[in-house]
């Protein structure tokens, strides 16, 4: 069977093929479909945003799709800036200018405790979506360090790490991410249901989880 994930990032696709890996299960990104739907994230949560992408793109292929949302999760800041990590000193979207607010705002603060936090969503042809979850916890710094990675990279220490995610090789990074933790996550509550090649998530007899 074939399972499109929801996106157009070749490296991304790459990281989410190393990890995701199921017998009989072919991955393929937006990039084989020019005619692709671009949807708006526009949920107040991971998970909404998650399922929002993956069942509107298992609806446009008539097949399975897989897609993620993540973001930085700051405890101080009541979560924030979550699901507007990306936009968060506004648009257009501008990796320096969000760490500059960020910083700003946790400026003098000594609790800097935050975690990435990943929710992936893998949609039936019909739209039926189930979700999981992975995050990495850490701490944030006062002053961006390393020059690798991109987003608030530069800013966040992993519990067990004295470097950043921008320092960090990448190979390291890629075994304690959020994102590598929610795949990991995935492929044990769907890889052999998957691997059954179901038609739909009620054909796979494991409807609910």
């Amino acid at each position: 069977m074939k399972i499109l994930v929801a996106t157009g990032n070749r490296h991304k696709f790459a990281e989410i093929s190393a990890i995701f890996a199921v017998p009989h299960v072919q991955l393929c990104g937006l990039h084989e479909f020019e005619n692709a739907p671009v949807v708006e994230e526009n949920g107040l949560t991971f998970e909404s945003n998650a399922i929002l992408k993956a069942s509107v793109l298992a609806r446009f292929t008539g097949g399975w799709a897989l897609a993620d949302d993540s973001g930085l999760e700051v405890e101080h800041l009541g979560g924030e800036p979550g699901v507007w990590s990306a936009r968060y000193a506004g648009l257009p979207c501008n990796d320096s200018a969000n760490n500059v607010k960020l910083l700003s705002r946790m400026n003098g603060v000594e609790d800097r405790k935050a975690q990435f936090r990943c929710v992936i969503a893998l949609s039936d042809p019909a739209g039926a979506s189930r979700t999981v979850s992975g995050a990495c916890p850490g701490r944030l710094l006062t002053a961006p360090r390393g020059a690798h990675g991109f987003g608030y990279d530069p800013l966040f220490v992993p519990d067990g790490h004295d470097q950043t995610f921008a320092e960090l090789d990448i190979g390291v990074k890629n075994r304690i991410s959020h994102r590598a933790m929610a795949l990991q996550a995935a492929l044990s509550a769907w890889g052999q249901v998957l691997a059954d090649d179901p038609a739909t998530w009620a054909d796979s007899g494991r409807d609910h989880f």
